[in-house]
């Protein structure tokens, strides 16, 4: 049911739902068409502190109907190197390049 709530989802819990909803995320569909690792990104940039690795592992086994510490090994080492790559980004992001004022 590609437009059901995020909530029927497996492995999606409250906070998560929330943070989904707050970055428009609201249906399966959303999440599906935009793929976990865009997901992920969004949230991590809305949520720096609070985002972590096993949100992206939650995600793509949630679109997968698995539970995330049953992902193949392989997909874990790619969604942590698109994890480390965001993260790398964000931090760049945050560091001053020029001053307003």
């Amino acid at each position: 049911m590609p437009d059901a709530p995020i909530s029927t989802l497996p492995g999606i819990g409250s906070v998560t739902q929330k943070w989904l909803e707050e970055a428009g995320i609201g249906t399966v569909s959303d999440l599906r068409s935009l793929g976990a690792v865009e997901v992920y990104r969004r949230l991590k940039f809305m949520f720096p502190g609070r985002v972590t690795l096993n949100a992206l592992y939650g995600l793509e086994a949630a679109l997968r109907g698995c539970h995330w510490l049953d992902l193949p090994s392989s997909v874990k080492t790619i969604l942590r190197q698109e994890a480390k790559a965001i993260d790398e980004a964000l931090r760049r992001g945050m560091s001053p390049r020029c001053r307003v004022g």
